[in-house]
């Protein structure tokens, strides 16, 4: 079977991540990407920069040369796709911008990723990674932890911007792909890093209104109760753990490893994980409350201050099950709590440090990391694919020696002129994806962002969940507001005959499903791929699990949540400073966000491909992670010795690189640090602490000028509440603008009956395409007779499966959209 990609000709202009990172998920899935050079090679020299090039072919042409942008633009003139992520503008200096492109070849997909869109007013201010974050809250927003640890702003060095904008850019690319089918014409898509950053920490922006206190965290309340008090944030790493949720938290183990123990909200996890830590018996004996979290709280019994089944717990159930738990972790090896926890089917995972996790047994097994001969740093491991179809055989091809493929690329240019192109089929424009179905059978996060994605493009889009609720209010409901936008609720248990039923309706009208999960459970709800293409052959399948690869290996069919992933692939260890301290990264869905986008992408590749035998496609929350950590994500001569800036107290990578208070506020500074020290009067070699002396003594727009002329980039740090305040629309208003600068959406008329504050759908920016804004999330329930009478169900066999349990047309019995 062929990858979906095959036949696909990218051109590969990008430096540093965003664009190679594209460049490289398509290549995963077959394309041929031709990577074209400066003079000198890559601009990022780091073994990092060989992970992103991995099976590329290699030219390098000097864009100054008019005998070069010649051969660029014969290149262009037989390429499916070009993808690059300079400046608005750039690429139009040298005849390759996208209008440059569409004209050489109206069949092109052209793909811009700037920092700053090109209707930005900061569109020619150098976006480095860390302006783009600082620019976007990025810095600030950095969660419950450090504002109670006093530490504003807080730098990763993660490239958050960059990863989400390279799977939001291959969406982009899948997107044209998919309407050159129908049209014939290539388009032009601006995917800013500063919007796709936005897309990807909605989760840290979405605010809804008169949200009831219990879906408040004891961090939530006690951030209140010191703000009223006027005290000051200032907890230690020690004292913030008494604050932690005992089912979000890291535990020491007999061997003095931590285990982040990660099992909330799930309608059984918690349960069976204290019965696996064997406290049960205790809990249950002292009377912990297991109440419907799906009540309302003025019908839980009297004494009932929380629930076991929903997050969070309060603070006398919260320290006593600590206690209980941390007594517990300690009979055992984390190791082994993790074996034990894989076993019986519970998220937990033990610590490590990014390279205890590219040197343990499951990644290699599994596929998400291979160990290539490199033309430049010798024997190295790097990831495996973030995207593949089921079937890819683990392993890499090694990134090309720098102009290695000259030759062989310059003997298959097309002819100088080339040949005019046939007349296309159909004039473009129009929602892309417009008669698309999908069947959505994903929870939580990153299984459904795949379809909410999608939704903008004009898919439409079926999302089936069981009568009974599998998470509580706040994972399902809470953050569905986002995760759900643009599909219709149906409750169906398909693990009964009506419900297969059901299901087996669905799938004859459905051209994708979407799911996250194992193969055993792909299997009990009868998805599995066979099954599946014998009901409607040619569709397509994607699936997401925690932490899947091409291969298999010891925690292939392990369960698990963000969180888990973040702790055993090194977020965390790095994040907190060492293996001591860890810490959740501080956004939402760090890693389920990018899976998501990463599986929207999945869908339209394979769409673009499809033909015969539709491949299954597969992506996983550890396979995401690790593009997050491009920059450390290799092993090799000397890697020990790389420096990863760790820990809550870290401003940036160095003097020229950093956060810095001035007279008015933070700013983030990029930039040579020898020019800048020059700049402000100082030693070349002055200290970081001497030039912060200096910034304080005047405001960040008088830096912004001063700085600006010699290429060093200024920003203001910006806060995510400042920007959703100057950029919120609301949205009875009336259209909401799709290409603007960080537009947040008030949806004043959410079916909720609160008012709720969303990111609006802005990264991906076709130029012909349409984009739309998806309905709001329903509730679930809301369509359950409405899909199946179009099903051709009869009002009495709607009734009797209702009756029965079958279905259902909500989770409460008063249909309450969010339980109080």
């Amino acid at each position: 079977m062929s990858s979906p990609l095959h036949g696909i000709r990218v051109l590969d202009f990008g430096q540093y991540v965003a664009g190679p990172a594209v460049a490289l998920l398509l290549a995963d899935l077959g394309a041929e990407v031709i990577r074209i050079d400066p003079p000198g090679g890559p601009r990022w020299a780091s073994p990092a920069a060989a992970a992103l090039n991995a099976g590329k072919k290699s030219i390098v042409l000097d864009l100054t040369e008019p005998a070069d942008v010649t051969t660029a633009r014969r290149l262009v003139a037989g390429a499916d796709v070009v993808v690059e992520n300079f400046r608005p503008g750039v690429m139009a200096r040298f005849g390759l911008g996208p209008e440059d492109t569409l004209a050489l070849n109206p069949r092109v997909i052209h793909l811009s990723l700037p920092g700053f869109a090109a209707a930005d007013p900061r569109r020619d201010l150098p976006a480095w990674e860390g302006i783009v974050l600082a620019a976007t809250g990025g810095f600030t927003d950095m969660g419950l932890n450090r504002i109670l640890m006093g530490v504003n702003p807080s730098y990763t060095p993660l490239p958050l911007a960059s990863a989400y904008a390279a799977a939001l850019g291959a969406l982009a690319v899948g997107v044209g792909l998919v309407a050159r089918q129908r049209t014939g014409r290539g388009d032009a898509f601006e995917v800013p890093l500063a919007e796709a950053v936005l897309e990807g920490l909605a989760f840290n922006s979405l605010a809804v209104s008169d949200l009831p206190p219990r879906y408040l965290s004891l961090r939530e309340h006690e951030i209140t109760r010191r703000r009223a008090a006027g005290e000051p944030m200032d907890l230690t790493y020690a004292q913030l753990q008494e604050l932690l949720d005992p089912f979000y938290r890291s535990y020491l183990c007999q061997d003095g490893r931590l285990f982040y123990h990660c099992c909330p909200a799930h309608r059984t996890h918690a349960i069976r994980s204290l019965q696996l830590l064997g406290i049960w018996d205790t809990v249950r004996a002292e009377g912990i409350p297991v109440v419907d979290p799906y009540l309302s709280t003025d019908h839980w019994p009297d004494g009932a201050d929380c629930t076991l089944l929903a997050y969070p717990l309060s603070a006398r159930w919260a320290a006593r099950l600590s206690e209980l738990i941390a007594a517990a972790f300690r009979r055992h090896p984390a190791r082994e709590w993790e074996r034990r926890f894989d076993a019986a089917g519970i998220p937990g995972a033990a610590h490590r440090s990014s390279l205890e996790w590219l040197r343990s047994e499951h990644p290699r097994a599994a596929g998400l990391v291979a160990t290539v001969d490199d033309p430049v740093h010798g024997e190295l491991t790097v990831p495996g694919p973030v995207v593949w179809t089921e079937g890819t055989p683990p392993g890499r091809r090694p990134a090309p020696a720098l102009d290695a493929d000259r030759a062989a690329i310059l003997a298959d240019l097309p002819p100088d002129p080339p040949a005019p192109p046939p007349d296309p089929p159909a004039a473009p424009g129009g929602l892309p994806l417009a008669g698309i179905r999908i069947l959505d059978v994903t929870n939580v996060i990153a299984g459904p962002m795949i379809a909410a994605t999608l939704a903008r493009f004009g898919a439409e889009v079926v999302k089936i969940d069981p009568p009974t609720p599998g998470f509580d209010p706040y994972h399902a409901v809470v953050i569905g507001m986002h995760a759900q936008r643009g599909k219709r609720s149906v409750l169906a248990d398909l693990r009964t005959p009506a419900g297969c039923e059901v299901l087996d309706r669905l799938l004859r009208t459905v051209d994708v499903v979407t799911f996250n999960g194992s193969e055993r459970q792909l299997s009990e709800l009868g998805l599995d791929p066979q099954r599946l293409r014998d009901i409607r052959p040619g569709i397509v399948l994607v699936r997401v699990d925690a932490y899947g690869g091409p291969g298999h290996g010891s925690r292939s069919h392990a369960a698990g949540y963000d969180d888990n992933v973040q702790a055993c692939t090194g977020i965390m260890t790095r994040f907190g400073g060492g293996p001591d301290t860890p810490e959740e990264h501080a956004h939402l869905g760090t890693i389920d966000a990018l899976a998501g986008f990463c599986g929207a992408f999945a869908v339209v590749a394979a769409l673009a491909g499809r033909g015969g035998h539709a491949p299954v496609m597969r992506t996983s929350l550890a396979a995401a992670g690790q593009l997050l950590q491009i920059p450390f994500l290799f092993d090799g001569a000397g890697r020990d010795g790389v420096p990863e800036p760790a820990g809550p107290d870290v401003l940036g990578e160095h003097a020229g690189y950093r956060c810095y208070p001035a007279a008015d506020g933070w700013f983030f500074l990029a930039g040579p640090a020898d020019v800048v020290a020059t700049v402000l009067g100082l030693d070349t070699a002055a200290p970081q602490d001497l030039l912060a002396a200096r910034f304080r003594e005047r405001p960040v727009g008088a830096w912004a000028e001063s700085l600006g002329p010699h290429g060093v980039a200024v920003h203001r740090i910006e806060h995510i509440a400042a920007l959703r305040s100057r950029g919120r629309v609301r949205e009875s208003a009336g259209p909401v603008p799709l290409r603007g600068s960080a537009v947040f959406v008030r949806h004043d008329l959410h079916p909720s009956g609160r008012e709720v504050d969303l990111i609006a759908p802005q990264a991906i920016r076709p130029r012909h395409a349409a984009v739309r804004m998806p309905s709001d999330a329903p509730r679930y329930g809301a369509h359950t007779r409405q899909v199946l009478a179009e099903l051709g169900f009869t009002p009495t066999e709607i009734e009797t499966m209702a009756a029965g349990g079958a279905i259902a047309d909500g989770w409460t019995a008063d249909h309450t959209y969010l339980p109080t």
